[in-house]
């Protein structure tokens, strides 16, 4: 076959993926939203669907001593290095329909598309399913992805669940895999990683742009349990002198924080601050009660490290000018937690654009907020890149939206630069 005969199967590509997302979003813990907790029973429910999809495709299966799947179609050279197509299936508490999932799928679609057309590519193509990417389960950035590439620390196998309290290697036990195995995975030899992923923000959506090119994942520095301490007073009997009110410390943070996100960008640098959860709810908070304590947590995220130890020495100089003009008023922010920025793959992304142009798109490049396993692989020395697909009404949410048109756009991309690819 020349490859001039060699066409896009939209169909196929397109019903692929409304089955197979359907079929994967069936397993939930409940709504509203879908939750998939990582390393969990429902986790492995959603790999075992994709597990009987690839073998149906007549793909070679395998999975790590972590649990991280790989369903291979065979290529012309096997030696080369293997194009790696996945995302992950676990979702956070109450998530969206297409974060992580859309991304398996749409890899599935490509390798439907090759076995319908009779294109064998150059290259190994590797379906890659990884575990545990959501660290809102555990306090361990790409838990699954990190164990397969051999780099977790001795120290995040102990990291506890949120909704169990049971470690990391436990969970991974519960699901028939081996942690002690895991902690002498040798690093494989680095190949190739593409990550399809819905944008988490609202630029495409804004643009009326189905799919980008991305450059980048920002890194993130974390402060998961942060606590302030006041002095419980009643609200009738304490002076406003006197008090030493948790909640009105956390809020004078908030600002400040705001106020230094504000001049870091002014100054030209990327940066994002988040504080996800205020918690000031508990049973002994009351109408009558000054608050004498709130848990927070904190989510510092750029492109620059520099910019996230710059932002993390405003937050802790913030935090002490506080503490001194609120006599009372003691802050904890306890353990720290990072993620690396990551710059993806040139080649990799000239790859895309390839397929891209190929059937007359100029998909823009850009820049994740998110963290992703893409950023792992790519932290390993893999060339690794990530396409992201237009998204609105939020992410890490149940109205989560997607076009599954778009996804089927960029899957057609692919699989356009994976034939050209071969035809060198």
């Amino acid at each position: 076959m020349t490859e001039t005969l060699v066409t896009v199967p939209r169909d196929l590509i397109a019903d692929t993926i409304a089955r197979v997302l359907a079929r994967v979003n069936a397993i939930t813990a409940g709504g509203p939203g879908w939750t998939r907790p990582s390393y969990s029973p429902l986790e492995s429910a959603a790999h075992a669907v994709i597990e009987e999809e690839a073998r149906a495709l007549g793909c070679e299966i395998r999975r790590d001593a972590a649990g991280n799947m790989f369903a291979t179609l065979p290529g012309q050279d096997r030696g080369a290095k293997a194009l790696h197509i996945g995302s992950h299936l676990d979702t956070v508490s109450q998530g969206g329909a297409y974060d992580g999932q859309a991304g398996v799928v749409g890899a599935l679609a490509v390798i439907a598309a090759l076995r319908a057309e009779g294109v064998t590519p150059a290259t190994d193509v590797v379906l890659t399913v990884t575990r545990a990417e959501e660290s809102v389960w555990f306090p361990v950035s790409y838990a699954g992805s990190r164990a397969g590439l051999g780099r977790l620390t001795p120290q995040e196998f102990d990291a506890k669940r949120s909704d169990t309290g049971r470690t990391l290697a436990d969970h991974m036990r519960d699901e028939g895999f081996d942690p002690d195995a895991v902690r002498t995975i040798a690093p494989p030899a680095p190949a190739r990683f593409l990550e399809f992923h819905i944008e988490q923000g609202p630029v495409l959506d804004d643009a009326g742009e189905p799919y980008a090119i991305v450059e980048a994942v920002r890194g993130g520095l974390r402060y998961r349990e942060a606590q302030v301490h006041g002095v419980w007073a009643h609200s009738g009997g304490a002076p406003r002198g006197a008090r030493a009110d948790a909640v009105v410390a956390i809020a004078e943070l908030i600002l400040a924080m705001d106020a230094v996100w504000a001049r870091l960008l002014d100054a030209g640098h990327d940066l994002t601050v988040t504080f996800g959860k205020l918690d000031a709810a508990s049973p002994q908070h009351a109408m009558a009660k000054v608050p004498g304590h709130a848990g927070f947590c904190l989510d510092l995220r750029s492109d620059d490290v520099a910019v996230l130890e710059e932002a993390d020495a405003a937050l802790k100089a913030e935090i002490a000018r506080i503490e001194a003009a609120r006599p009372g008023i003691r802050f904890e922010l306890g353990a720290q937690s990072r993620s690396a920025p990551a710059r993806l793959s040139e080649t990799m992304a000239e790859f895309v654009a390839t397929g891209a142009r190929a059937q007359g798109d100029s998909p823009r490049r850009m820049l994740s907020g998110g963290g992703h396993d893409a950023a792992a692989f790519g932290a390993a020395g893999w060339d690794s890149v990530m396409v992201f697909i237009r998204n609105w009404n939020g992410s890490h949410c149940p109205e989560e939206a997607m076009d599954e048109a778009d996804l089927a756009r960029a899957v057609g991309a692919v699989f356009l630069a994976i034939v050209a690819e071969r035809g060198r």
